[in-house]
């Protein structure tokens, strides 16, 4: 093996290090408060859909289409098997 690729055969190992050290133990906690940013919003535009006001309303309504699509996985999550009226989600 030459000298460059010990070098970046070493570099690898070093990164993958920084990263067992670093940043792993962060990862679980952004994917947290991913999710959490994901289900407010969701909610958000849920329950305009039900007529509840929302101070951003106009902005959310372009979203309901990509609501659809995350609904299911959402009310798994938060405990629900089922969701909605029969034949409006699962």
């Amino acid at each position: 093996m030459s000298v460059l690729g010990r070098i970046g055969s070493g570099w690898r190992r070093l990164e993958r290090a920084h990263d067992a050290v670093f940043v792993a133990r962060w990862r679980r906690g952004l994917r947290r408060e991913a999710r959490r940013e994901q289900d407010v919003l969701r909610a958000l535009v849920l329950l305009e859909s039900l007529g509840v006001d929302n101070p951003v309303a106009y902005e959310t309504l372009d979203l309901l289409p990509y609501l659809v699509a995350d609904v299911h996985a959402w009310h798994q999550r938060m405990g629900a098997e089922r969701f909605g009226d029969p034949g409006v989600c699962c």
